[in-house]
This record gives structure tokens, C-alpha cells and sequence, in this order.
């Protein structure tokens, strides 16, 4: 961990709508197929899941493709959460020198961008290294990216967070954005993605909701 980057921040200061963008990058079928870190299925899985829990709770969000006509445009799951909203497509590799997803991210005002790419190596260091160095606070969603190999993810993440970025997962971000069961408005939302997206989690969450309505 970069130790100064670390102590300039508090250690809990939660993601939130006000304050944060969502950044979902190149999650393309080309790209999908090329992940070697994760299994595709749990990669696409989790990045809709994060999707979905971003719309929930009105966090803002960039989608961008690279080289659409050759790779495939961005998957329906994430598009299909985001109908009509503008996908910029990229000929840069790095997402944050394309002027206008730049543009866009800081249209938002938000002082924290949360990351989600294929592939980690590129497409989530490149950008988030980038953010950094403009002054950001960077989140990279590890389990909502993949590499082409275990270990071109892991490296990627250690390099990341050496340089002051924070590793974190799709339900952790929930987690933040929620931060108590109390803000009623958004738990049956919460629950309802983490049945479709979240594993046993969710199972159990379902059997909770099967008992306690008979």
C-alpha cells in the first residue's frame, strides 16, 4: 500500500451516490472470452449485480466499448439496466484518454470512480492509475473484472493498490451504499439483486423471505 496516499484518507469514508461514479469498461464478448482469471459466467454475473445495485441507489455511470465493430458491443446484461443510455466506444486503450468519457466523469462531480474492466491488466490499471494521478479516489472491482490469467489479474491488483487504488468487491460497494437496513427505501432492492446475483447469499435470503411471509 502506498503509505502516504493512505494516510491523507480517512480509512471510512463510504462510497456514496452524492459523491462517487461508476465506470464499467469494456465488458465485450472478445473480451469476456479472453478472461482467464475468473470464470466468465461469475465475471458477467458480478458486474451485472454491480450494475443493477449502482441504478438502485442513483449512482452515476460511464459505459464505454472499445473497437465495438471488432469486439463485440457491451454485454445486453449491462446494457439491458441502462436502457438508451449512451455507450462511448474507444479506439484508446486507456479509457481515461478518450476526451469524451473523461468529460463525462467529471461532468458528475463525483471525487470517487469505481472501476469495473476486462481486462484487468489494461483496461482497469491503465484508467484507474490515470484517475489517480488527476487526484481521484480510485475503487478497482476485482470480481466484477478479470485478467487473462490469475496472475496478470493479481499483479494488476497488487500494482494498483501499491499505488493507492482500493481493491473492492461488487457486494462490498452495496455495502457501502446501503450502510444501514434502517434506509428502507433501498433494501428490497438490495435483497431482490442479491437473490439474482449473490450466490448462497442470496439463497439464503430467499429462504429468509419464504419463512417469514407464512
Amino acid at each position: 500500500m502506498n503509505t502516504a496516499a493512505a494516510k491523507q484518507r480517512p480509512h471510512w469514508d463510504p462510497i456514496s451516490a452524492k459523491d462517487s461514479v461508476l465506470v464499467l469498461i469494456d465488458h465485450q464478448p472478445s473480451l469476456i472470452a479472453g478472461v482467464g482469471s475468473h470464470p466468465s459466467t461469475t465475471v458477467i454475473n458480478n458486474v451485472t449485480g454491480l450494475a443493477k445495485t449502482a441504478k438502485l441507489f442513483g449512482v452515476p455511470t460511464i459505459l464505454t466499448s472499445v473497437l465495438s465493430d471488432r469486439g463485440g458491443k457491451l454485454l445486453p446484461q449491462i446494457t439491458g439496466v441502462f436502457p438508451g443510455q449512451k455507450v462511448y466506444d474507444r479506439t484508446a486503450i486507456n479509457a481515461w484518454e478518450d476526451a469524451h468519457v473523461r468529460e463525462a466523469i467529471r461532468k458528475t462531480g463525483a471525487r470517487k470512480i469505481v472501476i469495473a474492466a476486462l481486462w484487468t491488466e489494461i483496461c482497469l490499471t491503465f484508467p484507474a492509475l490515470s484517475a489517480l494521478d488527476e487526484g481521484y479516489e480510485v475503487y478497482a472491482v476485482t470480481d466484477a473484472s478479470g485478467g487473462i490469467s490469475p496472475e496478470g489479474h493479481d499483479m494488476a491488483v497488487r500494482r494498483l493498490e501499491q499505488a493507492g487504488v482500493i481493491p473492492i468487491t461488487w457486494t462490498a460497494v452495496g455495502g457501502e451504499l446501503q450502510r444501514d437496513w434502517s434506509h428502507s427505501a433501498t433494501v428490497a432492492g438490495v435483497s431482490k439483486i442479491n437473490q439474482e446475483h449473490g450466490g448462497a447469499f442470496g439463497a439464503i435470503i430467499g429462504l429468509e423471505d419464504q419463512l417469514t411471509s407464512h
